[in-house]
Order: structure tokens, then C-alpha cells, then sequence
């Protein structure tokens, strides 16, 4: 189930509230410019090919006006499952939009807004646009399963620039 849990950064250890309405989702991410929507691709089978993946949401995709699509794809068996995970744990920014279209699977990604952190964990058909320049860290879990469609509008990662700030390590993970 996607949700948010809200905290404080001077309590990490306890969320001030947790939203799990579709609706209520939708409206406090946007209140800090951030687009949370939920998507159905057209049909896929099981096994589909990356190819097929994006053809399932090209129309989506385009209407967003996002023209570089990549597939990142991580299961529970896969050889570097724990450096890929390490790797996304640190507090960063982007200097454009970061958006993700969960295919299958899970991963949290956390927000910092202010004073507070924006715990959204995603799900299979949930897509979240973080708006340029917002602090935020991804976790996928100590046994990860997720399909994610990276959208960008120029080719290649976007470069991150990471904060410096160890806040993300007194926060929950996605299997706390």
C-alpha cells in the first residue's frame, strides 16, 4: 500500500502523521510541488522486455513531455543488490525533475522539506515527480524488488549533488 508518513526531523523515530487515502496523498505532496499520480500501463506480461515496459506507458510518458526513459530493475537476487541500495541511501538534489514510474515492486523515497521528512513509499503503478532541487534519499530495502521507469528530459543520469547532511540515517527505511 503507498503511503507518507510525515516527520519531524527533530523525531525521526516517530511520524506525526501517516496518509494512506489516495486523495490525501495526492493533495499534501502537492503542496510542496511534488506529483504523486497512479498510472495503468497497457497490458504486460509477465517477463516483459524493458522495450515493451516503456511501450506500455509511452503514451503517459509523452503526455508528461519527458523524451529519455531508462529501466532500473533490482530483485532480491541480484549480485549487487546491497552496493546499489548503499548508493541511494545518501541525502541528494537533482537540477532537474526526478521522475519514477513504479512498474512493479516498492521503494521509499524520503523528502526533506524544512523542518520535515516526507516518507512516500511507492508501489506498482505509482508515479512520483520530485521537483528540482529537493533534498531527497531512496531506499529499496534489504531484499529489493522494483521496476522503476526513470524519466528525464535529456539523456544520461542527471548528476546529483549530494547534501552533505547525515539526516537520513537516523530515518526509517523501507523495511523498519
Amino acid at each position: 500500500m503507498s503511503y507518507v508518513a510525515v516527520y519531524s526531523v527533530t523525531t525521526p523515530d516517530t511520524p506525526n502523521k501517516v496518509l494512506t487515502h489516495f486523495d490525501d496523498i495526492v493533495s499534501t505532496l502537492a503542496e510542496h510541488g511534488v506529483r504523486f499520480e497512479r498510472w495503468q500501463p497497457g497490458p504486460l506480461a509477465k517477463g516483459a522486455s524493458e522495450a515493451e515496459m516503456i511501450a506500455a506507458c509511452q503514451p503517459r510518458i509523452d503526455a508528461l513531455g519527458y523524451g529519455c526513459i531508462e529501466v532500473f530493475s533490482v530483485t532480491g537476487d541480484h549480485p549487487q543488490r546491497t552496493e546499489l541500495r548503499a548508493g541511494l541511501l545518501d541525502e541528494r538534489r537533482y537540477s532537474s525533475d526526478q521522475a519514477r514510474f513504479f512498474i512493479a515492486g516498492q521503494g521509499l523515497f524520503s523528502l526533506h522539506i524544512g523542518d520535515y521528512v516526507y516518507g512516500v513509499r511507492c508501489e506498482k503503478n505509482d508515479l512520483l515527480v520530485i521537483p528540482a532541487g529537493l533534498p531527497h534519499w531512496f531506499d529499496m530495502g534489504e531484499h529489493p524488488h522494483c521496476v522503476i521507469l526513470q524519466l528525464s528530459h535529456q539523456p544520461g543520469h542527471a548528476v546529483a549533488e549530494f547534501t552533505g547532511s547525515e539526516l537520513a540515517a537516523g530515518f526509517p527505511g523501507l523495511d523498519d
